[in-house]
């Protein structure tokens, strides 16, 4: 594998509207994908950032050394995208609330760092805006995924979560 690189997404190219039909299969086989209106309200909202990890090749433009790790956008050399993680962050009363989804990891590049790399740099996005937490919700069966967040430090919590089905 090349250079490890993770950024957030700032609009909606054809390269980014194929890598998230490619890759929201791979985490789950029911939901719809998104349009490119709604992919981009992801994108442009304040309170989510689509952060994606590529592949590259190059070194960046920066002349950074190339180790893993968190990069704008702007001195990263193109690559393929292998991982994706939406990051929403909000202000609520008791403070500011950051919430880790839709961690996908191409199945070609499972286990070699990607979807640690992706949830570090969620980390530091939601440190930077005020979070002093993170949550997410993994499902049991994705042990590896599992195994990930415990190892990075996520703790299981002693909470139900509920769903109510809204509409058809």
């Amino acid at each position: 594998m090349g250079v490890l690189r993770v950024l957030a997404a700032q609009d909606v190219t054809d390269e980014l509207f194929a890598a998230v039909e490619r890759l929201l299969p791979q985490l789950s086989s029911s939901a719809r994908l998104p349009t490119r209106a709604e992919l981009g309200q992801i994108v442009l909202s304040p309170a989510t950032t689509l952060l994606v990890a590529r592949e590259d090749e190059a070194v960046p433009a920066n002349g950074d050394g190339g180790e893993q790790g968190w990069a704008s956008g702007d001195d990263v050399a193109s690559g393929s995208i292998v991982g994706m993680l939406t990051l929403v962050t909000f202000r609520i009363p008791t403070g500011v609330r950051a919430w880790i989804e839709d961690v996908v990891v191409d199945a070609a590049f499972r286990r070699r760092g990607v979807g640690e790399a992706l949830t570090q740099a969620a980390l530091e996005v939601a440190s930077a805006r005020g979070a002093r937490t993170a949550d997410l919700t993994s499902r049991p069966k994705r042990e590896n995924a599992n195994r990930l967040y415990e190892r990075m430090g996520f703790e299981l919590r002693d909470t139900n979560v509920y769903r109510y089905q809204l509409g058809s």
